[in-house]
């Protein structure tokens, strides 16, 4: 039997996943049953957009419950490694600026799961972070990137 895929992640962003499948099973559920409850009493249900938009969200609401379930049982957390603090990992903070004249950015590595590049989460499957995963400060890092190649250099790590 194959061995499911691992999710690796902060606590932090573990107990995201499970406040969002708390929500979804509680308090969205229930309003979409509601949705749905209301639309059948509409009647002639072949020609109720209503009801076939609330089905479409009940859907989408258990499908995304069984995806956090997964997710969370399969949870692997990033442990903060205190031997290791001169060097990117998953969990850390790493400071580059793109060569030649970029300007500083900082993104913080973590597991696919809770990648949110908005909030300056980039995924350890990034083309980015692969490059970066093993690296220590001062490294210039050459990146593969859908749009080129891009060259970094490694400033801080925290």
């Amino acid at each position: 039997m194959a061995q499911e895929k691992q999710y690796p992640m902060t606590l932090e962003g573990k107990q995201k996943l499970e406040q969002e499948l708390e929500y979804l099973k509680t308090t969205k559920r229930k309003e979409v049953v509601e949705r749905i409850k209301i639309a059948r009493s509409f009647g002639d249900l072949s020609e109720n957009s209503e009801y076939d938009s609330a089905k479409d969200e009940q859907a989408f609401v258990e499908g995304r419950i069984a995806t956090l379930e997964k997710m969370i049982r399969n949870a692997v957390i990033i442990e903060e490694d205190e031997n290791n603090k001169d060097t990117v990992t998953l969990g850390k903070s790493v400071t580059f600026v793109e060569l030649p004249d970029g300007e500083e950015e900082t993104y913080t590595i973590v597991g696919s799961a809770e990648a949110d590049p908005f909030e300056g989460k980039i995924s350890n499957d990034s083309p980015i972070a692969k490059s970066l995963i093993g690296r220590k400060v001062g490294e210039q890092v050459t990146v593969q990137t859908p749009g080129g190649e891009m060259v970094v250099k490694i400033v801080g790590i925290q």
